[in-house]
């Protein structure tokens, strides 16, 4: 089975990871625009991080197989730093019409202030314009209600639903989102989103129509095989395969596919994997290590997938 881990954020990951996803079975990624621990203080470093996610870290990917995408976007956290967000939102629609960009996100509610207010109904208005999907990040705080209301400013804003992925849902805001016709998103991450044994059991309840399965790893206590785990338990405990290769994979590709910049052909005809490739005079070897060169098809024929 092929899968799509569509929230990971790699830039905080190592090789190691890259070469796991892709053993077990990982086609593509999508890499959204987060904080990244650090607050930045100025719009320069803002800069540079959108640069490397749409230009090194898409290098990185290719060069263990995986098709990287990303999205872009002023996060919530940081919208609470006006002087930074209004430079961030002078450049975001430069970034956005980048190739491989296939949302404006992760946008939306921290602890839900008029400055995160202000900007991610800015930033709905430029996915509107530039009729980009949105990515919402849910607040770990107070999420029914921040998840809601930020449904609530995407009607308001005549966005339509199918082209808005609420992210980190839980089993307390899964049936709204679903009935409100947005598609709905599930981080399995340990201790705080979701289990991927509580994402099961709401597969059993749901069924996979709209919902997608991502890991959101980062730089916390995280796991790059969320999504790949995740499928592996729901095969185990008789969750039909159609299911899970919907919230795994397709619904995934059909959600941020709307973009025009993610297609399937992009890992089913890929290019060689040549590590001796260099992006900006780089390469991803480092002390005379042996690059791995591998023709399109190799993997498959490793038989690597997890079925």
């Amino acid at each position: 089975m092929m899968l799509i881990d569509p929230h990971a954020h790699m830039i905080s990951r190592t090789t190691d990871d890259y070469q796991a996803m892709a053993d077990a079975g990982v086609v593509a990624l999508i890499e959204p625009a987060f904080w990244v621990g650090q607050p930045r203080t100025f719009v320069g470093t803002y800069v540079d991080y959108l640069s490397t996610i749409v230009g090194w870290e898409r290098f990185r990917a290719g060069q263990f197989g995986i098709r990287h995408y990303c999205t872009v976007g002023l996060n919530s956290k940081e919208a609470n730093n006006e002087e930074l967000a209004e430079g961030v939102m002078d450049w975001l629609p430069r970034f956005a019409l980048k190739e491989g960009v296939v949302a404006i996100g992760e946008i939306g509610y921290d602890e839900q202030t008029p400055l995160e207010d202000k900007y991610f109904r800015s930033q709905l208005e430029l996915a509107e314009e530039l009729n980009l999907p949105v990515m919402i990040h849910t607040p770990h705080r107070d999420k029914k209600r921040g998840t809601s209301r930020s449904m609530d400013v995407c009607e308001e804003h005549g966005i339509d639903p199918g082209m808005v992925i609420v992210d980190h849902n839980n089993e307390e805001t899964v049936a709204e989102t679903l009935q409100r016709g947005f598609w709905a998103g599930f981080s399995i991450y340990p201790s705080t989103k979701m289990g991927n044994a509580r994402m099961v059991e709401i597969l059993r309840q749901y069924g996979g129509e709209r919902i997608i399965v991502d890991s959101a790893c980062d730089w916390g206590i995280s796991d790059c095989l969320g999504v790949a785990k995740t499928a592996q338990l729901a095969l185990e405990r008789g969750i039909p395969k159609e299911t899970v290769q919907k919230v795994c994979y397709q619904n995934a590709l059909d959600a941020y596919g709307q973009s025009g910049q993610m297609k399937e052909e992009d890992w089913l005809e890929p290019p060689a994997i040549d590590q001796r490739t260099l992006f900006e005079g780089n390469s991803i070897l480092r002390g005379g290590r042996e690059p791995h060169i591998e023709e399109p098809g190799d993997r498959r024929q490793r038989n690597l997938l997890i079925e």
